[in-house]
């Protein structure tokens, strides 16, 4: 099923009221849930070998995906592996996202995505102790 182009309504409570209430899956919100997750995955990709085994035979992301959002998880994973790194200046993500894409994002959304790239990481393969 096409969740994108389904139209799909989702039943929810609110938090208090117990009112039911529905809301439209919008597919910009589809498409952006996919590019996180799809960010989490080529960051796995990025991790030095054994770290984590794939079982499967087909690629995690598409061709397009990775090809756009690999530089940056990789730049990222560098800093952190071969620099002890758990942060990096966004407007170096911007730079990378320019010359792959032609424009970047919004500094605020670049953060955010390291932030995700950077928390993966210390998941997957952490460096420091935990306090």
């Amino acid at each position: 099923m096409d969740i994108k182009k389904s139209g799909v309504k989702i039943e929810g409570l609110q938090s208090y009221g117990g009112t039911s209430l529905s809301f439209k899956v919008r597919s910009f919100e589809v498409k952006e849930c996919i590019l996180w997750l799809s960010i989490v995955f080529i960051t796995i990709l990025c991790t030095p070998q054994p770290t984590v085994i794939r079982w499967s035979t087909t690629p995690p992301v598409s061709a397009d995906v990775l090809h756009q959002w690999k530089g940056f998880c990789a730049l990222i994973a560098n800093a952190y592996y071969t620099k002890g790194m758990a942060w990096l200046p966004v407007k170096t993500l911007q730079l990378e996202q320019m010359a792959v894409t032609g424009s970047s994002e919004e500094p605020s959304l670049v953060a955010s995505r390291m932030q995700l790239v950077f928390s993966t990481l210390e998941v997957v393969s952490p460096q420091w102790p935990r306090v």
